[in-house]
């Protein structure tokens, strides 16, 4: 037994011997920055007199500032209809799309292997692509609806069409990320459910509601946390589409931390804003994964 507990100690001295250049590495990477983060926010650090720095005399008065803000309730409300709708359309098309494919044949693997192009690419390649569709001048969208006598507005300088586009835009750069992830579930759900379904007179759309969909469920919510979680980063597509605009209404919460820290040089008020941020993602995740865990629970 002694021998045993000697071994396990030693296990355990290597264990945490291997880990730590890598556990050092991401603290200096990730766990640095975001302590400087947090520090600056509780300062009204500017640009422009940088002993703002290291005033700590009203540390929360940049997180008392943000409700009476009006442009940063709007940019959480933007940020909300872009997340809610893009995620949406994401994780059902995925879907979709991945039960269209769910075969064997040659053409359905090029296929498949064409879908998953846009995930793959930059995303301010993807922005650029966008900009060429949206700009009525060179785009193959317009010219077309030019053919069919068709008048198309500017989407992305129109209020009613523009965080419209950029949903569109960062749809279709992400639903390959939940079609890979339902395309692999379906894959492992046993053929013989469905035979059997069919053998006892099931048709096709009783099979998905009862044996196809419980099993690609949690597959469904946690694709759906991690794109919830990403939707934060639509920053390119903002900032080459619209730039915020018309006005402000595809201003992003984290273009707005955007243009506070290198338009108007407000540093510490950014900052607090992307702590906000951050902190709604979060607490957002773990609700997603609350109810996922409740739902397996009730199960």
């Amino acid at each position: 037994m002694r021998d045993k507990g000697l071994v396990d100690a030693e296990r355990r001295r290597f264990n945490a011997i291997a880990l730590a250049p890598s556990l050092i590495v991401l603290f200096v990477i990730a766990g640095l920055p975001a302590i400087y983060l947090v520090v600056t926010s509780l300062t009204p650090f500017q640009l422009v007199n940088p002993g703002s720095s290291t005033d700590f005399s009203s540390p929360l008065r940049n997180y008392r500032l943000l409700p009476g803000d009006p442009r940063f309730v709007n940019s959480l409300w933007v940020q909300a209809k872009l997340s809610f709708w893009g995620v949406l359309l994401q994780v059902l098309l995925g879907m979709l799309l991945a039960l269209l494919l769910h075969t064997q044949s040659r053409v359905v693997e090029f296929a498949r292997t064409l879908f998953l192009i846009p995930m793959v690419l930059p995303p301010i390649v993807v922005a650029i692509i966008w900009k060429l569709i949206y700009t009525p001048d060179i785009s193959p969208l317009y010219y077309a609806a030019s053919l069919l006598n068709v008048a198309m507005p500017s989407l992305t300088s129109s209020v009613d069409f523009a965080l419209t586009a950029i949903i569109i835009a960062d749809t279709w750069e992400w639903m390959p990320f939940t079609f890979l992830m339902v395309l692999a579930a379906l894959q492992t759900i046993p053929e013989e459910f469905s035979e059997a379904a069919l053998v006892d007179g099931a048709n096709r759309l009783q099979i998905f509601f009862y044996i196809t969909l419980p099993f690609i469920t949690p597959i469904l919510v946690i694709s759906g946390m991690f794109r919830l979680i990403d939707s934060v980063k639509a920053f390119p597509l903002v900032f080459l589409l619209t730039g915020g605009g018309p006005g402000s209404v595809t201003e992003v919460t984290n273009y707005y931390a955007y243009l506070l820290a290198f338009d108007f040089n407000e540093i510490g008020y950014s900052s607090s804003v992307t702590i906000v941020m951050l902190l709604l993602v979060v607490a957002v995740s773990l609700g997603v994964v609350w109810m996922g865990r409740r739902r397996e629970a009730m199960a």
